[in-house]
């Protein structure tokens, strides 16, 4: 399965140092891998302790950690939506995201220069939000003047439907309102989808802070950057770009000395991945053996066939039963067969919904 969390911010803010954090070569021989399949991607891998038990405890000959990417947008800039700077081509490449971390700059660097003349996060945002919400109205207005005629003449249900939906989606954006803001019914989502709406994809703003904040982790430009994330029901994460880009550069046992200098237990970057990856809407099962322990990555509501699909199509065909281990179980027990005994493995069907942290083996014959 992948997905990806598109890096976009104003030019300045820190993006690019956040990207390459994510993309230090060096950090590829690491537990937990960083690694770049093109100039603009990073393919990250989510830290799992629970993958690390089963590894100490099978000794699998491969250990395979689920993993999303990361696309560094480029900056974006006033006037975006017109043309602007990369104007459509930045807009492209953002509609094709699965969600966005947008990193707004709060910190004052006299060597530093600011777009806008000074730093204020919360104007950063709106000129950002405003750009991609007038982005969204160019597409419904687009739309709405090739069908509306169209629509309104045949009395096509179908088409009124979708005239409907865009209507309700204008008004969101007239209002200032992102669409993931707006409630719409599942038929609405699905007329919706293929427009590919930016403000409809789920977001998580990341304030960049300098090193002296660190151990307190706010400051006076991340507060107001929390209070408007709060608005629109967003995260927030604060880090400091610049230090996660250091701290890519060293040795775990070194990373750990500096972590303890800074005062804080763990790095920005895996808390952003962790953000990141509930933000998706993901969760993680486990397969597992002697050959090989893997963590699989899947949407939160999917069922055991879907999920028996993600290993390979022929498992999913010939679907019988789940056996399922929930990992807590085996982590308490630590043997497969304490599991069996104590009454702790269950067979489920194919409508069973799949848990975070399940360990399965799927029965199937084809």
């Amino acid at each position: 399965m992948s997905l990806t969390a598109g890096i976009i911010g104003l030019p300045n803010v820190g993006k690019s140092t956040l990207f390459n954090a994510i993309t230090k070569k060096n950090i590829l021989a690491a537990n937990y891998p960083f690694a770049t399949i093109d100039p603009n991607v990073g393919v990250v891998t989510v830290p799992d302790k629970r993958l690390e038990f089963l590894e100490e405890l099978y000794l699998p000959n491969n250990t395979v950690p689920t993993t999303f990417e990361f696309t560094d947008i480029a900056g974006l800039v006033k006037g975006a939506s017109k043309g602007e700077g990369l104007g459509n081509k930045f807009l492209s490449h953002i509609r094709e995201v699965d969600a966005i971390v947008e990193v707004v700059r709060c910190f004052k660097d006299d060597n530093i220069i600011h777009v806008e003349g000074q730093v204020d996060p919360v104007r950063d945002i709106e000129i950002i939000n405003i750009e991609l919400i007038l982005a969204d109205l160019e597409i419904i207005e687009n739309r709405l003047n090739k069908i509306i005629k169209k629509a309104e003449t045949t009395k096509d249900k179908e088409a009124l439907l979708e005239v409907e939906a865009l209507k309700k989606a204008q008004s969101s954006l007239l209002d200032n309102k992102p669409l993931r803001l707006c409630e719409f019914t599942e038929e609405e989502k699905e007329i919706l989808k293929p427009f590919n709406f930016i403000t409809l994809k789920p977001l998580i703003y990341v304030a960049n802070i300098l090193e002296n904040d660190i151990a307190l982790g706010k400051n006076e430009y991340t507060e107001k950057v929390s209070e408007y994330a709060a608005q629109e029901q967003a995260g927030v994460i604060t880090m400091c770009a610049k230090i996660e880009s250091e701290l890519a550069e060293l040795e775990e046992s070194e990373k750990k000395l500096f972590l303890e200098e800074l005062g804080v237990s763990s790095t920005g970057l895996e808390k952003l991945i962790f953000a990141t990856y509930n933000l998706l809407g993901l969760e993680t099962f486990f397969t597992v053996g002697k050959d090989e322990v893997k963590a699989w990555t899947f949407k939160k509501g999917t069922n055991a066939k879907e999920c028996a699909g993600l290993i390979h199509s022929d498992i999913k065909r010939g679907f019988i039963k789940a056996e399922i281990t929930k990992f807590n179980d085996l982590a308490e027990l630590k043997d497969e067969k304490k599991v069996q005994e104590m009454g702790k493995l269950h067979l489920e069907g194919k409508d069973y919904i799949m848990q975070d942290g399940d360990i399965v083996y799927f029965r199937f014959n084809v």
